[in-house]
């Protein structure tokens, strides 16, 4: 049973990822998504015949609608609905996507504080399992943060319903560190996760040469790093959002 779910978690990630592929290549095959993609342990029939199930395999109009089945899957409730975000280290908000180098996806995590919109943690991957996504990304943020988030009221961790966010050892660690665990149901309900993947693959990765994935770790880090230390953002006053933050705390 335990095997069922695990599969299951997969394939709901992959779907969610294909729907941004969709968007970005709109007459890219099944076919050459797969082997872009290569989502071990999914085999190649298993994907095309998962992808079209979920109206994948022509161009897709934009739409609303949920882009995972949720049979047999955990759902945490949307904390996100009727909250004022009015702090930092009250709600991080995270997305996982891809970045192509040299015919192959890998994949970025990224997890963001919606408040100061500081990029909180981080990691890039080459496989979709939880142990290479969102975990060591929300370890990265923990240390890196926990002296701020250990006196919190509270934290709420908010993503999609994607495997990862709701894999057993990935809510272990949200518990251990009274995170609360929140999800939405529709894309818009985490737009602020889903446009830092465009700000970073678009605004700084494409401008890079990059032809392996030890050079995508490093263009990731230091995009990270300009993003946070050193763009501003007019929702912020116009200061990046490491001065955001600093000067927020010392109000």
């Amino acid at each position: 049973m335990d095997r069922f779910f695990k599969q299951c978690d997969i394939e709901n990630q992959i779907i969610l990822l294909v729907y941004q592929i969709r968007d970005d290549h709109p007459t890219m095959g099944l076919r050459d998504m797969y082997y872009k993609l290569m989502p071990i342990p999914l085999g190649r029939d298993r994907f095309e015949i998962l992808c079209k199930q979920s109206g994948l395999s022509l161009e897709r109009k934009p739409n609303y609608r949920r882009t995972t089945d949720s049979s047999g899957v955990v759902r945490f409730d949307n904390l996100l609905i009727d909250l004022t975000i009015n702090r930092p280290n009250q709600v991080w908000q995270s997305d996982i996507t891809y970045f192509e180098v040299g015919q192959r996806f890998y994949y970025l995590t990224f997890i963001i504080d919606a408040f100061t919109r500081v990029i909180v943690g981080h990691y890039v991957s080459q496989r979709l399992t939880t142990e290479q996504t969102t975990l060591p990304a929300l370890s990265r943020a923990i240390k890196s943060r926990l002296d701020l988030i250990k006196d919190a009221d509270s934290l709420i961790f908010h993503s999609d319903g994607g495997g990862q966010y709701y894999d057993k050892n990935f809510i272990e660690l949200t518990g251990k560190h009274n995170i609360l665990n929140s999800m939405c149901e529709y894309p818009w309900e985490n737009g602020k996760a889903e446009r830092i993947n465009g700000i970073i693959k678009n605004n700084y990765l494409k401008y890079r040469t990059i032809n392996s994935f030890k050079e995508l770790v490093k263009q990731v880090d230091r995009s990270v790093k300009l993003y946070n230390f050193d763009k501003p953002h007019i929702e912020l006053q116009r200061k990046t959002p490491i001065q955001f933050e600093k000067d927020y705390l010392c109000i």
